[in-house]
């Protein structure tokens, strides 16, 4: 997340002869990629480390490398090194994705991806449903919690040690490994946490940081996800009602939507249905845990939920197709990209021995999704491995490092309040929030501009982000096009002053 100075001719050149000296020696580590996952100009290789890094003995991982090269030959010595969400998504197999994100980035620095231990190619801890079938999508919490057991016990891994702690030690053996100096952080959702353990254990390593969607080390996932969550489910009824053509179309939503869940979760009815991808057709039953999870998932993104007022209307009438069709929305029948058991790694260690049964049903119990979100993840913690927490891992992160802090006014997860609480604590930080936008809001085009412009200066003191008065949330589906294209827009809630 940064800015630059330049001082004279001379020094000028000088910069530019060790430029292209470091870039060339983080390449020469590497080779091209030969796989589909990276593009065929990235380089591509691995990094052998310890799983027991106190130890150093025993197993050892590779940790899998992708780096995205400078286009300019002039290019800055310092890297953007990008770290994936989750947790226990692998960093790699986004290269093609962060390549168009981050654009105007690789211009002048090189972008290094790294699979942290336990996602993509490094040692992954995957967990996958290889059922393709209708069957698939009524999968109980016992089915997912055997089917867990099972991946657990056939692990070549010693589950304690895949924290982030360990994780960013490992990054910094890559750093070093790579030739690299200083470099740009950047963590998306729980790649946020990532990159405070790392700014706190190697923060003299780091030129600028960007903290996208932020979820600090004191979240205590998934405590608080219920209330998120419904503060962005009452965001969008609001949003709704404060829209003619909303409203007009789903008056009183918010009601609506708990009489259905209400409905589902006393009978849920079994119907037919077409899988949205494969075209199998079937029964289905649709039980109130379904639907959260296919919200709670759309909430995500402000595109997707502009589809949940028509997707809950039609629910009301027992057809779910729309429904199954947005809980669809991405996947490719490709490999997934989620490492579940490395994920659990993370939580039963870092978050699950901070909550109580008594706190977690509280808050379950004041919303309407929270009886069904992240429920597998809290009773699988229950018999998954837990690896060792410093106390000091929940304090906040101090740090004198330049830092960009983003925040979607209307996040499910990782709400504003997050962001403005981490960057309290960094005195070298500006938070930004951008309205009208959901996790990650870095991912948009105002989001990119405001980060290519202050990694480029390397400052908090000049970033332009007049860009984020332009972006509202994205108008609701009234017909299967989309809106109502007679219409003229109604006043919503871009309008409004975005939390801080």
């Amino acid at each position: 997340m940064l800015r630059r100075v330049l001082v004279a001719v001379l020094a000028t050149f000088v910069l530019s002869g060790c430029n292209q000296a470091q870039s060339t020696q983080a390449i020469d580590r590497l080779k091209p990629c030969t796989g589909d996952d990276a593009p065929s100009d990235a380089y591509c290789g691995t990094l052998k480390v310890y799983e027991n890094r106190a130890t150093k003995q025993g197993r050892q991982i590779d940790l899998n490398i992708v780096v995205l090269p400078a286009l300019r030959t002039d290019s800055q010595p310092d890297p953007l090194f990008f770290l994936a969400g989750g947790p226990g998504q692998g960093a790699a197999k986004l290269a093609r994705l962060v390549r168009e994100m981050f654009r105007r980035v690789q211009n002048d620095r090189d972008i290094v991806l790294v699979d942290q231990r336990g996602t993509g190619k490094s040692n992954p801890l995957n967990c996958d449903s290889e059922d393709d079938s209708l069957s698939a999508i009524m999968e109980t919490p016992e089915q997912s919690l055997a089917r867990l057991k099972t991946c657990m016990s056939k692990y070549d891994a010693d589950l304690t040690q895949y924290t982030t702690t360990i994780a960013m030690d490992d990054l910094d053996d890559v750093r070093a490994f790579l030739g690299y100096d200083k470099v740009n952080v950047y963590g998306g959702s729980y790649g946020t946490r990532a990159a405070l353990v790392y700014m706190r254990q190697h923060g003299d390593r780091i030129r600028t940081a960007i903290l996208d969607g932020v979820a600090p080390t004191n979240m205590r996932l998934p405590l608080y996800f219920p209330r998120d969550t419904q503060r962005a489910f009452d965001l969008l009824v609001k949003d709704c009602e404060t829209d003619a053509g909303c409203h007009t179309a789903y008056p009183d939503l918010g009601n609506r939507m708990k009489a259905l869940m209400a409905r589902l979760e006393k009978n849920p009815p079994t119907v037919k249905a077409t899988h949205p991808r494969t075209g199998e057709t079937g029964d289905v039953r649709i039980d109130a845990r379904l639907l959260a999870g296919v919200v709670v998932t759309a909430l995500y993104s402000p595109i997707a939920s502009a589809l949940v007022p028509a997707i809950i209307n039609s629910a009301e009438h027992n057809d779910f197709q729309s429904m199954l069709a947005l809980a669809a929305l991405g996947e490719t029948g490709g490999d997934p990209n989620m490492s579940i058991g490395m994920q659990l790694s993370v939580i039963c260690a870092e978050d699950a021995p901070r909550n109580t049964p008594d706190e977690l049903k509280k808050e379950a119990d004041a919303t309407l999704f929270g009886k069904y979100v992240m429920q597998i993840q809290t009773d699988a913690c229950t018999f998954w491995p837990r690896g060792a927490v410093d106390a000091s891992f929940y304090e906040p992160v101090k740090s004198p490092v330049a830092t960009l802090v983003m925040s979607g006014e209307i996040d499910p997860v990782t709400p504003p309040m997050w962001g403005q609480q981490v960057a309290d604590s960094l005195p070298n930080s500006k938070h930004v929030v951008i309205p009208g936008t959901g996790h990650t809001p870095g991912g948009t085009g105002c989001g990119q501009r405001i980060i290519k412009s202050f990694i480029d200066s390397g400052s908090i003191n000049s970033i332009d982000t007049s860009c984020t008065a332009k972006v509202k949330r994205p108008p609701f589906f009234l017909t299967p096009a989309g809106p109502d294209p007679n219409r003229p827009p109604s006043p919503q809630a871009s309008a409004r002053q975005a939390p801080q």
